[in-house]
């Protein structure tokens, strides 16, 4: 699926908060893969609650602040009605990772849109994760 040339990719909250940090050993390649023109990313609102809350704690209000600004540049999706079902789903199916809500709604994110694409940190979750519509998600940022 691609929007305004560039190919979807449904972001996670730990590359978000990575961008935010200049000091997290992930945050230069998690801000490149954000602001790659190749892909238009976007955010379940779970994952920007999820983040706005980290930043908030760990990096003050200030920081809060300027990620919150610069989310009207960026798609941000709400869950749909029929999301919750597959959320629930998949946090009971993965329990023992454990999955959670957030990464869950990644996934039905991901697959109500048809994005094979996942700019993620856990790489281990979203690995291991068998989708619906593809067979597995291609994480980004790449690692080496």
């Amino acid at each position: 699926m691609r929007g305004n040339g560039a190919v979807l990719a449904v972001v996670d909250t730990g590359p978000l908060y990575a961008a935010a940090d200049a000091d997290d050993d992930d945050h230069a390649a998690c801000a490149a893969a954000l602001r790659s023109k190749d892909y238009r990313i976007v955010i379940p609102a779970l994952v920007v609650a999820e983040t706005t809350y980290l930043i908030g704690t760990r990096l003050g209000a200030r920081a809060e602040v300027r990620f919150l600004e610069s989310l009207a540049a960026l798609d941000v999706e709400a869950p749909a009605a029929s999301d919750w079902a597959r959320i629930a789903e998949l946090a009971e199916r993965y329990r023992n990772f454990p999955l959670g809500g957030v990464d869950a709604s990644v996934v039905a994110l991901a697959e109500r849109l048809g994005i094979d694409i996942v700019v993620t940190l856990d790489r281990r979750h979203f690995g291991a994760i068998r989708p619906k519509h593809c067979r597995a998600f291609q994480l980004l940022p790449e690692v080496q």
